[in-house]
């Protein structure tokens, strides 16, 4: 799944403060399931944010300003909780879209990011509040060469400026706070454009200039409202190319803004301050952080910034999330990702977890939770693997946690919203959702069947419901709508391939938008056959329509635009600056009056645009500007302010108090200002907006604080208010309800001073077809009618509906969630209540509870049984987990849990489920591997063998394995491994020389390795050899210690011949006594004959034998400890080569015969004493491998083959090497290490 930057809920903002823009980097094929609170669309994949984008692209970019804008939201953290829904914040939670979080759950995909968000990211994406110090969340300034433009481009979009912006007759000083007359510039759709160069009317404003911060490039601003007269903005210096800030000055303003006071003498004139926080239940309590570059310390206030405490800290803090309620209860993140928390507004922190998911941990949400301290938070387990983990923040120690989810998640999916908890299990194969309502146990989500979703977010989970945006398996850049029920387990389809827009910080956001004020009213992008189109829906989704286009232009002219060949096509992108106000807006106290950037004709189109209004909630819309322009709602939405878009400078705005059917041009400075952002409406009882921006990229930091009391001439009464009845094109009844509001009377020029637009009546409409959707396995077809969709079974009961209980059998259909129709057709669609039928099994399903096939050896084992039909208290359910026992139950229900199993000895085990009851039985399999890790593999391998003759080569593992282990074979220079199931394979040499054999075994997770390397000859000699017993005091039995002695003995024995070094090999064998075998191998190059080669090497071995006879080889191991080599006094071997024809085959086959009697008898009279005869008796039906041993004394003894077995029954729990010659041998017995052979 990817990281995501979560969808924004609709936020309960304070008077214009807002969240700080979040971006993060796309990764793909990420699980999360990520959530931010910022007013922005739906947001998914996030890139990084380019800045810079210029109107002049000869100007060099490292001139510009990138100017970064933090908003801060104090009325509100990420949760949903303890918000007050009547603040007068000019972005109030009903005026944002009512879409809460942006959730990602990939496989959530997710989720995520989180984000980091989510990236959803996360990545995942960013909290309210939460610091950001990247350059991704940068909001650029444009580039600004000049105060005057004639012509922009902005994202492929033209427009013409104000050419009066900057005209020389218009300069003149900065306002001076007096109040100017009313004169007025009106104009409206027949009067044409509006630019007359009347008398403007002058608004009561001041100008203040951040003196001294003009290099800063990043700006914090917060403005508590609620009649609070303090704002702080904290401006800082930025450098992207060490990531941390190195300057920073903190401003204080005490009168709505006309004065600042500069505060960093107060904080410490040297502290460099990077983020700042105030506290959403207590406004006047605020928290500052130090930049932990310079130190980490936090500065505390509980004045409203008047004075401040500093408290070090010991962690360096990365976000931080205030408890919703509670003003001196906080949970912060540190860079190591550990979670902490303070009781007493960070004086004091205390650890609670040390291995948290970023953005990942939540408060408890009131009415849900029993303990106000809880914290929900995604953990991770040393191991590796993720936990959904919840304690109390005072004592979250690890007997003090709860694990909710009785299993592992994926990364980055947890979500806590509302009433519903959202994770992704991992899984093979497809994603996996799971959803809890209410704090109940957690249930698998619902989509149709076949949806097979790439990624899932979570839009909304307001309003009783989940919306939720799917992108299917056969999806690129669209997303399917879905809708659940209640309980946010099953989902229908809303609507299909919603288009996607990437935003100008990489941000690619869905383009839904949920209209404020009225309820089930959404707009939506649709692409289809290749062009996409704007649609509405008045009843959350179950009808849908293209938007009717205007009658005339701006200029009266009618113009031709016929469904559905024509309509009009909107925007809907929310601004990334909270500031501004985006393409589209709507507020919940103005309900009915929808401004958008859109076009008319036949698509969604990006040049010749318009802004457009409507003032009867979307089914008429008017042209009111042929540019682009930011647009808020002034006086509880009784007017409407407009200004241009930011790329260009400006000094005027216009005003409209009749919904935007004429509009009023004001002047708020006489310098063209290039606006980075305005706030309004700063208190319940005053008429403030402050504009900010810069007249220049090289000028300071300005601050114009209007107070646009002075453009109303009364305060309004009664008789100003007239009822406005919601409708859709002539339909009185929306969501099931015929709404009547109050609204202020178009055109009537007084000020409202409290909200007034609300809804006088509400009342119930006769239920009819499109009050209802489709349910849950139903698809609407072409006549309008649901039907079950061909992969679905409306016969299926719940299994939990037992014989003499009642169920609801589905009609099709359910009601649209908070649709309050009555009567009418409502009997008829929804679902009948009808006696539970007795039925046989059907569909028994047997998984285990992490859906894997494998188990770990000792492991508790949890089996899960589930039956689609069938009488679950009345059908037995038997399991048999072929090791031997098996469990039975009366009834399913007792199976909810799980059926625990261990197993004691590994294997593949096939475990089998019976379902039965009176009308019949169903049966399932599951073939499980138990497995144990494979501590330890050995190679057995011959160390010479003869050209084009079979050998075995065995890999002996330890401990023993049943069954589950996988060999992997690489022989020579294949570049392929042969695989095998058994620890054994046979292989032919074709050529001579050193050859490399590798096996690889594999048991669950674990892989080890073994490699030897075998000589290939076509003949040669070997000797055995033994060692004074001192050398056993010495040997530590490991391979190391082996090659080492080898190579001292091979250097011993060069001494006592000139046999050339490269054709004589050692080897010594593991165990004790210690014992090694002498090979004497041909020269490479035979040119003399073969013949002659084999006397050579019957010399050498006469002389290498008769000095081991008289002890002449010898080395020294340690100062004082000299070891002495013997040569065993068993048999000589002769010469052994390809041919099978020898001089002596009489001789070697009589003598077989003798030695052969002579072990039967032994063996049949001593097997009790023979430490080795389990040995043979066990493998000497194995293929022999071609070792050749030096057995005997003098040249006319017979040639005698030596034959290598081996046994696992031994080497497992003896941990004993065998070779044995055919026929007669004695064993080198290992007792601490395996042997490669043993031999006899």
């Amino acid at each position: 799944m990817e990281t995501w930057a979560g969808f924004c809920p609709g936020l309960h903002l304070s008077l214009g403060i807002w969240v700080v823009i979040t971006a993060q980097t796309l990764q793909n094929a990420k699980a999360e399931i990520t959530c931010a609170s910022c007013a922005s669309p739906v947001q998914l994949h996030v890139e990084e944010l380019k800045l810079g984008m210029s109107t002049d692209p000869t100007e060099d970019l490292d001139t510009l300003k990138n100017i970064r804008i933090e908003f801060r939201e104090l009325a509100v953290t990420d949760q949903n909780t303890g918000v007050d829904a009547d603040h007068d914040a000019d972005v109030s939670l009903e005026d944002l879209p009512q879409f809460h979080q942006h959730v990602s759950l990939d496989g959530v995909g997710a989720k995520e990011d989180a984000s980091g968000s989510s990236e959803l990211s996360h990545r995942g994406s960013d909290r309210a509040g939460e610091p950001k110090k990247s350059e991704d969340a940068a909001l650029r300034r444009a580039k600004r060469s000049s105060p005057q433009f004639s012509e922009f481009s902005e994202n492929g979009r033209t427009g013409r400026t104000d050419m009066d912006a900057g005209a020389p007759e218009d300069r003149g000083s900065l306002f001076d706070g007096h109040k100017h007359g009313r004169s007025e510039v009106r104009w409206n759709r027949d009067e044409a454009r509006g630019n007359n160069r009347q008398d403007e009317p002058k608004l009561t404003s001041s100008t203040f200039s951040l003196s001294g911060d003009s290099a800063h490039n990043h700006a914090v601003v917060y403005w508590s409202g609620q009649n609070s007269s303090v704002i702080l903005i904290l401006t800082k210096l930025y450098d992207f190319h060490i990531g941390s800030v190195t300057e920073s000055t903190l401003w204080r303003s005490t009168d709505y803004g006309s004065t600042y006071e500069r505060m960093n003498d107060k904080v410490g004139s040297k502290t460099v301050l990077s983020y700042l926080y105030v506290c959403p239940s207590n406004k006047r309590k605020i928290m500052v952080l130090t930049d932990p570059e310079f130190e980490s310390s936090v500065l505390i206030s509980s004045d409203e910034g008047a004075s401040y405490q500093k408290y070090r800290l010991t962690f360096y803090v990365l976000s931080l999330l205030f408890h919703p309620t509670e003003e001196d209860w906080a949970l912060a993140y540190s860079h190591d990702q550990k979670l902490y928390s303070s009781v007493d507004f960070g004086r004091k922190w205390q650890i609670i977890h040390e291995r948290v998911t970023p953005n990942r941990f939540y408060w408890s949400v009131s009415g849900l939770d029993k303990e106000p301290d809880l914290v929900h938070m995604e953990a991770h387990t040393p191991d590796g693997n993720v936990q959904y983990v919840t304690c109390r923040a005072p004592m979250c120690t690890e007997a003090n946690r709860n694990y909710p989810f009785p299993g592992y998640i994926d990364i980055s999916s947890l979500v806590v919203q509302d009433d519903y908890i959202f994770i992704q299990v991992p899984t093979s194969g497809r994603a996996t959702y799971y959803v809890s309502y209410k704090r109940d146990s957690f249930i698998q989500i619902k989509l149709p069947k076949y949806s097979l979703p790439k990624d899932l977010h979570i839009v909304s989970t307001d309003e009783k419901q989940v919306f939720a945006a799917v992108q299917e398996w056969n999806q690129n850049d669209t997303y399917n709508l879905y809708l659940s029920d209640t309980r946010g387990i099953y989902f229908t389809l809303a609507m299909e391939n919603v288009k996607t827009t990437r935003g100008i910080g990489g941000n690619q956001m869905l383009d839904l938008y949920e209209v404020a004020g009225i309820k089930g009213m959404l707009i939506a992008n649709k692409r289809q056959d290749n062009q996409v189109k704007t649609y509405m829906t008045y009843n959350k989704g179950r009808e849908w329509r293209l938007l009717q286009a205007p009658a005339t232009d701006l200029d009266g002219n009618d113009i031709h635009c016929i469904l559905p060949f024509c309509s009009l096509h909107l925007q809907l992108q929310m601004s990334e600056n909270p500031y501004l106000s985006g393409t589209i807006s709507t507020k919940n106290s103005a309900p009915g009056i929808i401004v958008a950037t859109g076009n008319i004709g036949a698509e969604l189109s990006y040049n010749n645009v318009g802004m457009f209004i409507s003032s009867d909630a979307g089914n008429s819309w008017r042209q009111i500007f042929e540019e682009e322009h930011n647009v808020w709602f002034l006086d509880k939405g009784g007017a409407i302010i407009a200004v241009k878009q930011p790329s260009v400078p400006t000094r005027h705005l216009w005003v409209s108090f009749d919904e935007g059917r004429q509009w009023t041009q004001h002047s708020f400075s006489l310098v063209p200002l290039f606006v980075d952002g305005v706030l309004v409406e700063a208190g319940a009882e005053n008429q403030i907006m402050t504009f900010f921006g810069h007249f220049s990229h090289r000028s300071e930091w300005q601050l114009i604080k209007i107070d646009y009391k002075s453009i109303f001439s009364r305060k309004c009464t009664e008789e100003d208010y007239q009822t406005w009845h919601l409708h859709n094109q002539g339909e009185p009844c929306v969501m099931g309800q015929k709404q009547i509001y109050m609204k202020r009377r178009p055109g009537n020029y007084c000020m409202l001073g409290k909200d007034y637009s609300r809804i006088l009546s509400a009342e119930s409409c006769i239920c009819r077809a499109h009050d209802f959707e489709c349910d849950y396995g139903y698809e609407r077809r072409g006549d309008g009618n649901c039907r079950p969709a061909f992969w679905f079974n409306p016969s299926t009961v719940s299994r939990s509906c037992s014989q003499g209980q009642n169920y609801l059998n589905s009609t099709g259909y359910r009601k649209v969630v908070l649709n309050n129709c009555t009567k009418g057709v409502k009997e008829m669609y929804t679902a009948r209540k009808q006696q539970c039928p007795n039925r046989p099994p059907k569909g028994l399903l047997l998984t285990t509870k992490d859906d894997k096939l494998t188990a770990t050896l000792g492991s508790n084992v949890t089996f899960l049984v589930h039956l689609d039909e069938g009488d679950s208290l009345r059908t037995n359910i038997q399991l048999d987990f072929g090791d031997g026992t098996a469990v039975s139950y009366s009834n399913l229900s007792w199976t909810e849990e799980g059926i625990k199993h261990i197993y004691k000895s590994a294997g593949i085990f096939r475990v089998t489920a019976l379902a039965e009851n009176t009308l019949g039985y169903d049966s399932t399999t599951l073939f499980l591997h138990v497995t144990c890790p494979v501590e330890h593999v050995r190679l057995l391998t011959p160390f010479v063998v003869i050209k084009n003759k079979e050998v075995n080569i065995t890999a002996v593992v330890l401990p023993s394995h049943s069954r589950t282990v996988t060999y992997f074979w690489w022989l020579d220079n294949n570049t392929e491994p042969v695989i095998t199931l058994d620890g054994s394979i046979s292989h032919t040499f074709p050529s001579d020389g050193m050859h490399t054999i590798t096996v690889q075994v594999a048991a669950a997770n674990t892989i080890l390795q073994d490699t030897k390397t075998i000589a290939v000859k076509d003949f040669f000699k070997s000797l055995l050899l033994s060692f004074s017993p001192n050398l056993d005091e010495f040997n530590p039995d490991i391979p190391e210690w082996r090659q080492d002695v080898g190579r001292v003995i091979k250097k011993a024995l060069l001494q006592v011949s000139d046999f050339p070094e490269e054709q004589l090999l050692v080897a010594v064998f593991p165990g004790v006594p210690t014992a090694a075998e002498l090979f004497l191998l041909p020269h490479k190059n035979q040119s003399e004959g073969k013949k002659k080669s084999e006397e050579g090497l019957e010399q050498v071995s006469d002389i290498i034998v008769s000095a081991l006879n008289q002890n002449l080889v010898e080395f020294e191991l340690k100062p004082g400890v000299r070891v002495i080599v013997y040569n065993t006094q068993l048999t000589l071997a002769p010469l052994v080569d390809s041919n099978p024809r020898h001089s002596s085959s009489a001789m070697l086959m009589l003598l077989s015969v003798v030695f052969l009697g002579l072990a039967v008898f032994l063996i049949y009279k001593f097997k009790r004493k023979i430490p080795w005869i389990n040995i043979y008796a066990e493998v000497n039906q194995e293929k022999e491998q071609e070792m050749i041993g030096s057995v005997g004394q003098g040249d006319s003894t017979p040639k005698i083959t030596l034959s290598e077995f081996s046994t696992s029954k031994e080497l497992m729990e003896k941990e004993l090497d065998a070779r044995v010659k055919r026929g007669v041998g004695n064993a080198c017995e290992s007792t601490r290490e395996i042997p490669n052979c043993t031999s006899v």
